[in-house]
């Protein structure tokens, strides 16, 4: 559908393009037929009617049909009474012809109307690469056989074969087969990524060098790529402040000037008694200059582009209403683990009190077992031999504690220092960095198990980039211990920070800080989607197939690098720079020819720079906003 549609924009600029390229040579051949005979007037007329029908035939059809659905007052409407007007005006007595002025008037309104159509088709492919992730078709494992069919028509927990340099159709987990993945569509990145059995691959990339079979774990409408794409079919429909603010005006404006433009030609002809032909030509001036297309056009072009800009880097804004915001972030707030650090643990220090460490690990990887947590994923990974002939019971997860459960019989607990407050165990401190995981045997203190995590590359440069940005405070809240947060904070320079929080304590931070200015959290997406729907901008990192960051958050990264929050916020903040220029450009220009036309200082030519000229320069400069 969207190469159809593609090849059909292709097509109509094509042929808008040859209307004008032939209307253009019959004009300056009707104006060299002018200038060499003596022709009656009608019959002058009759010439310049061809290249003027050849042009703007489209427009007056457009103008008819507006006012046959009651929108009489489009631009197609007004170019074309002011058109017919300067066509006409020449047989009023003592008037001078206006052909060639009526006729150049409609051929540069095309060229205007041409220039939008080939900005726009910019923007949309700039958003609609990323319709390259749509996969076409998938090969299924059924009865022995492989049939190739549409994505939809797979279910969960079916088998799917991926071969080199096929798109990734389905979500899954890879039972075989090791490849390089090319995620570029998706993260903006051009770096392959590698993936291994028993690994999640995620719908959107591109299959590099191996064969993999995978498991598909998700219908093909609740995939990444499915969810991806909705999500961008739909940001344009979410408008700007600023675009809000331009529909309004062109049904306010319009209708005034038009207005204006009937009394500028029949009010001051009937108290003068006379020069109705000086009048009127003001008048269609007026109609010429009047047209909102420049602003009607320009601006929702430059937010589409800065959408487009930025889906290009791999940052998905979930319309242009969300540029306004972003922009005026005065307040940026972190969750640590998975956003500015890894999320990557790993058992750095086993201190036991009453067994042994082997048999300290061995309990906490056997309690955490079912646990999706980072954490509980490294205590496995220190522990890999859980096949033995243990009984685990009675598992039971405390938010923001921990998780007990019966190990052959003993009541294990697994979790921070609250868990061990409720159980009785009197924990113990240490002096080592990292997150501390205490254990506690039928309420006696076993023991702790020191996990660190890494602070990712970019991490501090995130930071330094959103202080020179002009964002005025940086906050980062965990659910970590003092000792680890605060030696994060200090490694990144973050003016303020917040450690053992429970979820809850995420948001009551946030609303605290929500009346310092506009604030955006930035969270890893798989269980911030309260703070992410809490703050004025959401904004969720690596957030490749975590469904809850895609819903909850306003801002999607589609990597792990927390340096692309200042570029949104730079690009957010260079839309709407452009949008304004616009606004201002435009409406400046056709205020100051309004003012020489009603004067009688202004020409035919003058209109037509102050309408299609201005259209142009601003489609010109909307175009910008795709270089993001």
């Amino acid at each position: 559908m969207e190469k159809h549609t593609h090849h059909h924009d292709e097509e109509e600029g094509g042929s808008r393009l040859l209307k004008i390229g032939i209307a253009a040579v019959l004009l300056v051949a009707a104006i060299l037929i002018e200038k060499n005979t003596a022709w009656e007037r009608w019959q002058y007329l009759l010439l310049f009617l061809v290249p003027y029908l050849v042009v703007g035939w489209d427009t007056l059809k457009e103008a008819a049909e507006g006012i046959l659905h009651g929108e009489a007052l489009s631009e197609d409407f007004l170019m074309s009474v002011a058109t017919l007007g300067a066509l006409g005006i020449g047989f009023l007595p003592g008037a001078q012809t206006q052909f060639p002025e009526a006729v150049f008037v409609m051929l540069f309104f095309q060229v205007g109307e041409w220039f939008e159509e080939l900005a726009e088709g910019r923007s949309r492919r700039s958003i609609s690469h990323l319709m390259d992730i749509r996969p076409d078709s998938a090969h299924v494992e059924r009865e022995g056989k492989l049939e190739t069919v549409h994505p939809d028509e797979v279910q969960p927990g079916e088998v799917i074969l991926i071969q080199p340099g096929e798109k990734v159709p389905m979500d899954g987990v890879v039972l075989e087969g090791s490849s390089s993945l090319d995620t570029v569509a998706l993260t903006g990145e051009s770096v392959p990524r590698s993936i291994h059995e028993g690994e999640e691959i995620l719908s959107g990339c591109v299959n590099g060098s191996g064969v993999l079979r995978v498991r598909v774990n998700k219908a093909f409408g609740e995939s990444t790529v499915a969810r991806i794409l909705d999500l961008v079919e739909n940001a344009a429909e979410n408008k700007s402040q600023s675009e809000r603010f331009i529909t309004r005006f062109a049904r306010v404006y319009t209708p005034i000037v038009v207005a204006l433009a009937v009394l500028v030609a029949v009010v001051p002809p009937l108290l003068t008694g006379g020069d109705w032909v000086s009048w009127i030509y003001r008048g269609l001036l007026f109609l010429v200059v009047s047209c909102p297309c420049a602003l009607v056009i320009s601006v929702p072009l430059t937010f589409f582009g800065g959408l487009g800009g930025a889906s290009r880097k791999g940052i998905l804004i979930k319309g242009s209403a969300l540029m306004d915001r972003l922009a005026g972030v005065k307040t940026v707030v972190f969750d640590k683990t998975g956003t500015l650090t890894e999320g990557v643990f790993e058992v750095t220090a086993v201190h036991p009190e009453v067994i042994d460490q082997n048999e300290l690990l061995h309990l906490s990887a056997h309690v955490e077992r079912h646990s999706t947590h980072p954490i509980a994923m490294a205590l496995r990974n220190a522990y890999p031999q859980e096949q033995d002939d243990c009984t685990v019971e009675d598992v039971r997860e405390i938010a923001g504690q921990g998780v007990c459960a019966l190990v052959n019989g003993r009541h294990i607990a697994v979790g921070n220092h609250l868990l061990m407050e409720a159980e009785g165990a009197a924990w113990r401190p240490c002096h080592h960095n990292g997150t501390l995981v205490h254990v506690a045997i039928d309420g006696v203190y076993a023991g702790h198990i020191v996990i660190s995590d890494r602070i990712k590359a970019d991490s501090a440069q995130a930071v330094s980039l959103l202080k020179q940005a002009g964002v005025l405070k940086t906050v980062m809240l965990t659910g970590d211990r003092q000792e680890v947060a605060e030696n994060v904070a200090k490694a990144l320079s973050v003016d303020e920070f917040h450690a053992q929080l429970l979820p809850a304590g995420k948001v009551a931070q946030v609303e605290r800080l929500l009346p310092e200015g506009t604030l955006a959290f930035v969270g890893d997406g798989i269980n911030d989607a309260p703070v992410l729907t809490r703050a004025d901008i959401g904004i969720a990192m690596g957030a490749l197939g975590s469904d809850a960051a895609i819903e909850a958050a306003d801002v999607v990264l589609m990597d792990d690098k927390p340096s692309k929050i200042a570029s949104a916020i730079d690009i957010a903040r260079r839309t709407l720079r452009i949008a304004r220029e616009n606004i201002w450009f435009a409406i400046g220009v056709k205020v100051l020819v309004l003012v020489l036309a009603a004067l009688g200082l202004a020409t035919m030519w003058i209109a037509v720079f102050a309408d299609v000229g201005v259209t142009v320069l601003a489609v010109l400069n909307a175009m910008r906003a795709l270089r993001s």
